[in-house]
């Protein structure tokens, strides 16, 4: 593609920092210096950012310091200057309480990097599950061209000619583990054959979601998403990003230019059809209330109605994301349903939608269904209303077993994690496959951080007895590698009142997907006693970051963004003396 150029080298961001005759520009200058550049370096060349969140304890992205260099190639390929800025990396396996809890963190972070230093425009290096909203949400509000370049899945893991999916296979072997149908050295051999390389979980869990919907969306290249971590593919794509934020730059292609309402329907759309990850829902609304698009869950639901599940991944289904690239990859799941896409989008390479998947077909028909044979005959995700979640909660319905869609229990209620925990061990549980297990305190303020509490295990004596799924609802929320009858994001949260708060052991719940219904079977005045007698428990974070979050946090529904990065208000340029 030929660039057009719009600006002028005066134009650029760091020609205020690198460009004048004077004696702060001769300080910033001097100090590139020490690096060993000269003029050539940066004179009419524009700085790209590269924002990488690699680190020693994210496997997800260990890789990410290699494939920095490979941005940077292509970035001097096409004439501009990269400087590598790290991040915040949110190891989704070790952060605590929950990498919800810095997602907001590394958006301000990734913001402030990119206006506090001359940056011209910005490539954005994550993958694990919170590390892409978070950049983008930064990116977004900085307002300068960027492009994303996803982590890229893992291989496949393997355990006695058995495939194994990291998160999914975990749950489902620690089930069979606690019901005593395999041992330890099973079980330490699982642990070894698992993660096999570098990258993100190799289900359609969050990782694999959202770099998925920033591809439909349009802000990587067209097919980076889903390109295994360490395929050649990778560092090549890692490469033409680098190029392509150059002209990205001199075109001004901004994010508020790609990120219109019609982009976030289809990055809806493709996440139903792929049958993704429920916490989708809210980073999505997420970044599209930061360029100002009025999402909320109602439009998630309406399209899940519209939209069927073809693609054949775990948790949804069977394959997992190296067979998915083998098929075709986003690309192909897209050119599948491209008359449920706006195809005018344009996207980070210039083109539309609808050039970008122009003839790509499926090479693998039982990974990526066609939507006459779907796997699934609506979407991901449900949204389910009603007095015990006035704003709303969601469901995977795609990955329930199919008698608890339609279900009327008694409720087995725990005021918090720890309290679950402590008795779904017990032997003397008075606990049915009937029963709804309730969580409460595990959302936005009463986690802190909305940890991913929401799978809550099966109690041991049913696992024993071959149960495998039960209804669990909660304010929390699971991985998206889990499955499960499991409601999430109940909102308002219990935390600050919300109804789920007053459920006590005993009471019915009753859920119908169909009808997107949930209900407590309590009356009115019972609740109203209940509420006089309700107490807020106290924040756990007296000062400090954990204090902001606690007092400036969104619920789930609104995104779990700060009341104080929403909207669009312009930020002056630092001022250079």
């Amino acid at each position: 593609m030929t660039t057009q150029i719009k600006k002028s080298p005066e134009e650029l961001r760091s020609y205020r920092w690198l460009g004048k005759n004077d004696l702060r520009s001769f300080g910033h200058r001097s100090r590139l210096r020490q690096f060993g550049y000269d003029r050539a370096d940066w004179v009419g060349k524009p700085v790209i950012g590269i924002i990488n969140t690699w680190s020693e304890i994210n496997a997800c992205h260990g890789h990410l310091r290699d494939r920095a260099e490979d941005v940077k190639r292509g970035v001097y390929q096409a004439g501009g200057l990269p400087i590598e800025l790290p991040a915040m990396s949110l190891a989704e396996p070790f952060v605590k309480p929950s990498t919800m809890l810095y997602r907001n963190f590394l958006a301000m972070e990734c913001e402030e990097l990119l206006r506090s230093h001359p940056i011209d425009g910005a490539v954005l290096m994550g993958g694990c599950d919170k590390a892409t909203p978070g950049l983008i949400m930064g990116a977004i509000s900085m307002g300068i061209p960027a492009i994303y370049v996803p982590a890229g899945p893992m291989l496949r893991g393997n355990w006695r000619g058995h495939t194994l999916g990291s998160g999914s296979d975990a749950w489902k072997y620690w089930d069979e583990k606690r019901a005593d149908r395999i041992g330890n050295e099973e079980w330490n051999e699982i642990e070894g054959g698992i993660s096999r390389s570098f990258g993100t979980c190799m289900v359609m869990g969050t990782a694999a979601t959202m770099m998925a919907i920033t591809e439909a969306l349009g802000l990587t290249l067209p097919g980076a998403s889903s390109i295994p971590a360490v395929d050649a593919n990778h560092p090549r794509m890692c490469a033409a990003a680098g190029r392509r934020i150059v002209d990205m730059v001199w075109e001004d292609q901004t994010p508020d230019k790609i990120l219109t309402p019609a982009a976030f329907d289809n990055a809806i759309r493709v996440h139903m059809a792929l049958g993704g990850s429920t916490n989708a829902i809210i980073h999505v609304i997420a970044m599209a209330r930061r360029v100002g698009v009025p999402l909320d869950m109602g439009r998630f639901d309406a399209i899940s109605r519209q939209v069927p599940v073809i693609a054949n991944i775990t948790p949804s289904g069977k394959y997992l994301m190296e067979d998915f690239f083998y098929a075709g990859g986003l690309r192909a799941l897209m050119s599948e349903m491209r008359d449920m896409l706006d195809l005018s989008c344009v996207t980070a390479n210039g083109r539309s939608v609808g050039d970008n998947i122009a003839g790509v077909k499926v090479y693998l028909p039982d990974v990526i269904h066609s939507l006459k044979e779907p796997l699934y005959p609506e979407g991901a995700t449900a949204v389910l209303t009603g007095n015990l979640a006035p704003r709303g909660c969601v469901m995977k319905p795609a990955a329930a077993d199919k008698r608890l869609l339609q279900h009327r229990g008694k409720a087995l209620a725990f005021e918090n994690y720890d309290a679950m925990a402590a008795a779904v061990d017990r032997d003397d549980l008075d606990v049915t496959p009937d029963h709804v297990l309730v969580l409460k305190n595990g959302g936005p303020k009463g986690g802190p951080g909305m940890p991913e509490w929401g799978q809550l295990p099966i109690p041991k004596k049913l696992l024993k007895a071959g149960v495998r799924d039960m209804l669990r609802i909660s304010d929390a929320r699971m991985s998206g590698t889990s499955y499960g009858a499991c409601i999430l994001h109940v909102a308002p949260e219990s935390f600050v009142g919300g109804p789920l708060a007053l459920v006590q052991s005993g009471d019915e719940i009753e859920v119908d997907v169909a009808a997107r219904r949930i209900h407590l079977h309590v009356g009115d005045d019972e609740l109203a006693r209940r509420r006089a007698a309700w107490k807020q428990p106290a924040s756990r974070y007296p000062r400090g970051y954990g204090a902001m979050y606690s007092q400036h946090i969104g619920q789930a529904d609104e995104g779990c963004d700060f009341d104080f990065l929403q909207g669009q208000a312009a930020i002056a340029e630092p001022e250079i003396h």
